[in-house]
């Protein structure tokens, strides 16, 4: 039963919505199906902040999840400059 797997979340962008899912042993996680802010280190500044997420601009898994705005781990995305 604990190796059940789950459909992906394919989490948008948006305004927040998560969903808590239930664990092994009773422990819960939080499923992100829309977000719209993130935490980002700029490398430059030598900082990191909690911005918004204004758009996915690449995705090298498919053209179809920048067309959607899908956020998935890799994805490109332009951020908002005033941290």
């Amino acid at each position: 039963k604990f190796e059940m797997g789950r459909p992906a979340a394919l989490c948008k962008m948006g305004s927040k919505r998560v969903r808590p899912v239930r664990c092994r042993g009773g422990n819960m996680k939080y499923r992100a199906l829309r977000i719209d802010a993130g935490n980002f280190a700029w490398g430059s500044e030598n900082c990191t902040k909690k911005v918004r997420i204004l758009d996915v601009v690449y995705n090298a898994t498919s053209n179809e999840l920048v067309r959607t705005k899908t956020l998935t781990k890799n994805s490109i995305v332009q951020i908002d400059a005033q941290p």
